[in-house]
């Protein structure tokens, strides 16, 4: 599973922020490379994504949220358009619903699912989850879980690079990884 570290270098001109919501399974790591799901479009900028908790005769309880979405990288040949910044979530460790409690998912620094999710193409980032053994210098290529991995081939399938690797991986499986999508 992919993660990564609040120390990390990256300018706010390479973070898309808030056009996409994350279309998938939650929760979903910081750190998740994604990929279009369903596109932006100009006029549409929210929309009802559903009932927010039990739905009841005569009563209307619509949640909104950003219509366009993403979706995790599943081939090590999808187009990605970059990583996520922050968890993604409907429950918090309890099973409660952060829709409920927004001031415990900005603590957290997670994104209540259905909301607009930060997306970074440029940066430097204390990473873990690679697959295989990275060495300083060498690329790093999309896996096929939304990760990444060391190898530039996987089963004869094409791949796509992501960035750069700077460090071995430490004793914690954290490894410096300079991201350019």
């Amino acid at each position: 599973m992919p993660a990564v570290k609040p120390f990390r270098q990256y300018s706010e001109e390479n973070v898309l922020a808030g056009f996409f919501r994350f279309s998938g399974t939650h929760p979903v790591t910081a750190g998740t490379f994604v990929k279009v799901n369903s596109g932006w479009a100009g006029d549409l900028h929210s929309s009802f994504l559903g009932g927010v908790g039990a739905d009841y005769a005569n009563e209307v309880s619509q949640r909104w949220g950003v219509p366009a979405s993403v979706a995790a990288c599943t081939t090590s040949g999808d187009v990605t358009i970059g990583m996520l910044l922050n968890d993604v979530r409907e429950v918090d460790e309890n099973g409660e619903k952060l829709i409920y409690k927004r001031q415990k998912a900005i603590e957290n620094g997670w994104v209540i699912s259905g909301e607009g999710v930060n997306i970074v193409s440029k940066g430097f980032f204390i990473y873990s989850g690679v697959a295989g053994t990275p060495s300083p210098g060498a690329a790093a290529f999309l896996g096929t879980d939304g990760a990444i991995n060391s190898s530039g081939t996987i089963a004869n399938l094409a791949v796509t690079r992501v960035g750069t690797f700077l460090s071995p991986k430490d004793s914690s499986n954290w490894v410096l990884l300079k991201l350019d999508v």
